[in-house]
């Protein structure tokens, strides 16, 4: 068993490879206390402040528990990171290793961003480890590519869908104000229509109570 698992590692490519190995040591370190969350965290005061550079790398290695939500990260990590790799990416590792150096700059940059608008503020605010962020654009890239469609048409349906909750719910508990409140004109199209509540066929209704009391 031991000798199969270190087969499948050393066959994995050298990012897929290298990612996994670093993630994997940075939360058994963590587990172990060897290792602080608050000294990987992402932290735009520290990081061009107190120049903690490596906080725009830590910040993507830290997936929080080592527990069965880890275990499907890992998984997915090390399943669809290494397709795009062998397949995708083959003899091509320098492309590789900038692409998802360009997808981490652009997550970096949407929290930064974000970070700096008063109304979002509150919300990316929470957002301090971007693990979970890059694997999931691997695995959205991996689709994207074995089913020959463009990435980029799903990512804007991920945008318009989180913009909409965002505006729609989180939103109106921070402000108390509803943009997306639909208009009255849209209302009276789509009409509500009175609900009728089915009542149950009787086939033989009982006599009045008036009746069963006569002599």
């Amino acid at each position: 068993m031991a000798q199969a698992v270190e087969e499948w590692y050393k066959q994995m490519p050298v990012i897929t490879r290298s990612y996994l190995t670093a993630a994997v040591l940075t939360n058994i370190g963590c587990t172990l206390e060897i290792i602080s969350p608050h000294n990987l965290y992402l932290n735009p005061n520290l990081v061009v402040k107190h120049y903690q550079l490596w906080r725009l790398v830590t910040n993507f290695l830290y997936f929080r528990k080592m527990d069965l939500d880890f275990m499907f990260h890992m998984f997915f990590l090390a399943r669809y990171c290494k397709l795009l790799e062998e397949n995708s990416f083959r003899g091509r590792t320098a492309d590789f290793f900038y692409m998802l150096l360009f997808g981490a700059t652009m997550l970096t940059g949407i929290v930064l961003v974000g970070g700096m608008i008063p109304h979002l503020s509150a919300s990316f605010a929470k957002i301090i480890f971007l693990s979970n962020s890059l694997t999931f654009m691997m695995v959205l890239l991996t689709f994207a590519v074995f089913v020959g469609a463009n990435p980029w048409v799903d990512l804007l349906g991920m945008i318009a869908g989180h913009a909409y909750y965002f505006l729609e719910d989180v939103y109106p508990r921070m402000t108390g104000r509803r943009p997306l409140r639909t208009p009255s004109l849209i209302k009276a199209l789509f009409a509500d229509d009175p609900v009728v509540v089915a009542r149950p066929n009787v086939r033989f209704a009982p006599p009045p109570v008036e009746e069963l009391h006569q002599d």
